[in-house]
């Protein structure tokens, strides 16, 4: 129950600093995608320089998660189905003009797209999914299942 009210505080502050920032816009995203402002990518620049060294003094000093299990980041090396998988998100995001947690805050600030947009986001969630089960992928090494054959 504490985690859960971590989280929402969490959340919610992160939708207000999106909000803040002006990034539940679909004219925001459109500016920043034909480059006539960089705004946005001084946002997500200013949030990597600061995440990437922290979450790397975290690990190295063994951190645990709140979960209970050692905190430990995930590599690989780029490959063909990340450059697909990001090609496919940035022609969502171009043509909604929002990813996920602007989707929610568009909706909390009113915006009707927002109702299109979630819908959308989770229509290519199941579509991942059912691709997932068909075994119709490349997957990143990350997360394997072990097959157990009777014999």
């Amino acid at each position: 129950m504490k985690l859960n009210l971590i989280g929402l505080l969490f959340g919610v502050a992160f939708g207000g600093v999106l909000a803040a920032s002006n990034l539940h816009e679909y004219d925001t995203i459109h500016a920043m995608l034909r480059l006539d402002e960089f705004d946005v990518f001084w946002f997500m620049a200013s949030a990597i320089a600061v995440s990437a060294p922290l979450l790397w003094l975290l690990e190295r000093r063994r951190v645990r998660t709140p979960f209970g299990g050692d905190l430990v980041l995930s590599r690989s090396k780029p490959e063909k189905h990340h450059v697909q998988g990001g090609a496919l998100f940035g022609v969502g995001w171009a043509i909604a003009g929002t990813c996920p947690a602007p989707a929610l805050v568009m909706v909390s600030s009113g915006a009707v797209l927002g109702l299109v947009a979630i819908p959308g986001i989770f229509l290519g969630l199941h579509l991942r999914e059912r691709q997932q089960k068909s075994g119709a992928h490349v997957g990143d090494g990350e997360h394997r299942e072990t097959v157990v054959v009777p014999g």
